[in-house]
């Protein structure tokens, strides 16, 4: 794939990241033995459908987040297989895909195609969704605008964040009341960087790389840097060091010679994978010895650069929201992830399993509103109340619990290393298991909206 400017912005949603639903969705039933009906737009008797809007088919980044559309499409098959092949509240989960294209008015195109066809919108992954007023003004089956669900796998810009429709499945690192503020709050995870902290001897520094291609990328690459420094780890090179997703190798030459002249034992990259490999070549070049450094990367997990690659990435960390895939025997939620995502002809990548969860949220959300309002009580306005009931949502165990009845990001993570060219578990040790000390979700406050 082309790394092209939009890589930083993408980079930027995975930064972010990190009583119903700590099961397995399954169909819930009513008390009584209603038979369904169409109740909702997108809801009939047989079917319910939900809208994937994903940039996919575009010239600058070919088929980028198709792994959104693949874990939507997997999550329906795995709810239509449940239940005697029943789907969700006595339905067939039906989803219609609208490919926005990295394109502003396909994107329009697709929220306004969702809200006439639609119960709700899940897995978006839209970079170029500026506008929610679609969204918000969705009039409903009676004509009330009461707006579409919008359970997105990843939101990137305020707008989308602090739409009042808006459950993202990672949450929002931006605290939306203080948008107006000066400095804003905003919320994320810092509790890889207190564990790396724990392993260093005598503390850790160096640069923190942030993505400057647009103002969102810059910014939620900047909150997971104040974060990790929050926790201890030092700057070397000013808070962050902005660079473009187009820069080639050369752009991180004076970079690794100011980690060589301070004596850098770390670096935090919230660049995409191109650029993380750029780095580290740059560094093998001028001779610095990569084994006394800690690389982490922000978005390198599940992509085909790291084994392609696997000398130069040799020690790589990263931060994790969901299980690795190499523990699919741990966990029944991750092996059925797996195993329906090929099956709908897809690759497991970090969106298909944003997405997925999205699609497993969203049956929660149902689940909800049928146990309080019987199979034919699933309208969007029910759905949103359902959502927000979840409160400790982790998609059967293999994802970071979060509660949707808030947009804060988990406090759950994993972190993983790669050895000759795979991912491999360092902390929790055990499998199948995430650390979610509450003391690991950071708040910081910071101006990061002005301009």
């Amino acid at each position: 794939m082309t790394k092209t400017w939009f890589w930083g912005l993408l980079v930027a949603t995975c930064s972010l990241a990190l009583a119903v639903g700590a099961a397995v969705p399954a169909t819930a039933q009513s008390s009584s033995s209603e038979k369904p009906k169409a109740t909702e737009i997108g809801v009939s008797d047989t079917a319910i459908r939900i809208g994937v809007i994903a940039d996919v088919d575009n010239p600058a980044a070919p088929g980028v987040f198709k792994g959104s559309v693949d874990g939507v499409k997997a999550g329906a098959a795995y709810l239509n297989s449940k239940a005697g092949g029943g789907g969700l509240a006595g339905r067939k989960v039906v989803v219609d895909f609208y490919d926005s294209k990295l394109n502003p008015n396909e994107t329009r195109n697709g929220t306004i195609n969702a809200c006439q066809n639609d119960l709700a919108m899940v897995g978006t992954s839209a970079l170029f969704l500026t506008s929610v007023d679609d969204i918000v003004n969705c009039a409903d089956q009676a004509g009330q605008k009461t707006g579409i669900p919008d359970l997105s796998a990843f939101t990137t810009g305020v707008p989308e964040a602090c739409s009042p429709m808006s459950f993202a499945t990672i949450g929002n690192n931006i605290d939306c009341a203080t948008v107006s503020e000066n400095p804003q709050t905003y919320h994320a995870n810092k509790g890889s960087a207190v564990w790396e902290l724990k392993q260093s001897k005598g503390g850790l520094h160096g640069p923190f790389l942030v993505a400057n291609d647009t103002k969102d990328a810059q910014r939620g690459g900047t909150v997971g840097a104040l974060a990790a420094q929050q926790a201890g780890i030092k700057p070397n090179q000013g808070t962050t060091v902005a660079k473009s997703g187009r820069d080639p190798q050369s752009a991180f030459t004076s970079v690794v010679q100011q980690m060589k002249a301070d004596g850098s034992n770390y670096a935090y990259n919230a660049l995409a994978p191109p650029s993380a490999l750029e780095i580290r070549e740059e560094a093998q070049l001028q001779g610095l010895d990569s084994s006394k450094i800690r690389w982490e990367c922000v978005s390198c997990y599940g992509n085909d650069i790291v084994p392609q690659n696997a000398q130069s990435f040799e020690g790589e960390t990263q931060s994790l929201n969901f299980l690795p895939f190499e523990e699919a025997s741990s966990n029944k939620t991750l092996a059925a992830f797996l195993k329906y995502v090929k099956q709908v002809g897809g690759t497991p990548d970090q969106f298909s399993v944003y997405a997925w969860t999205a699609t497993l949220a969203f049956a929660a959300g149902v689940n909800a509103a049928v146990k309080a309002d019987g199979v034919n009580g699933v309208t969007r306005p029910n759905l949103v109340t359902g959502l927000k009931s979840l409160t400790t949502f982790d998609a059967g165990g293999m994802f970071a619990t979060r509660s949707f009845k808030d947009a804060k990001p988990s406090a759950c993570f994993v972190m993983v290393e790669v050895h000759g060219g795979k991912w491999v578990r360092q902390y929790p040790t055990k499998k199948g298991t995430f650390d979610c000390k509450p003391s690991n979700l950071a708040t910081i406050k910071a101006n990061l909206l002005a301009g």
